[in-house]
């Protein structure tokens, strides 16, 4: 008899709607997003400014680590007061991701689109410090989406500067 023990199966279902969720949250953000405005086009940009193909593919890269991660907090649910904060700030900083899309692209608001990324930068955090209790690599898994934040971050406030 082996005292091992054998590595969890992957549910596949709920890994499939961990993922899906930040997805369509962010399919649902680019219907809002139009790189390509005259709005944005006329925009000062810094000069780090990625090229605007490159900001689809990173997205979606984030959102599936975030959906993995979620899945991993998903396994651990012991329904402690503590797991439903980390899923109640996970949910929050979903909703500020797509607040802030929409803020600063469908209502061209960089100073609000500011507001709200500094507040999703917090809530990322927050979501990292909790996800950590569960599972290492869940919070692991958010700390790309964290460093893309800060980076946009950086961008929101250069393009406040420069315009």
């Amino acid at each position: 008899m082996s005292t091992t023990e054998s590595p969890k199966k992957i549910q596949w279902l709920p890994l499939i709607i961990c993922i899906a969720i930040p997805l369509a949250i962010g399919i649902t953000a680019a219907y809002f997003t139009d790189a390509k405005s005259a709005w944005y086009l006329g925009l000062n940009k810094p000069s780090f400014n990625p090229p605007d193909w490159l900001f689809a593919p990173v997205w979606t890269i984030l959102y599936i680590l975030m959906g993995i991660s979620s899945y991993l907090m998903w396994e651990k649910n012991d329904e402690s007061i503590l797991f439903y904060k980390a899923r109640t700030v996970y949910v929050m900083q979903l909703i500020a991701n797509f607040g802030w899309s929409y803020i600063f692209f469908y209502k061209h608001m960089v100073l609000g689109g500011m507001l709200i990324i500094v507040f999703l930068l917090a809530l990322i955090i927050t979501c990292i410090v909790y996800f950590k209790k569960y599972s290492t690599t869940a919070a692991w898994l958010l700390v790309p989406y964290l460093l893309w934040v800060c980076f946009a971050t950086l961008l929101n406030y250069s393009l406040i500067t420069l315009n």
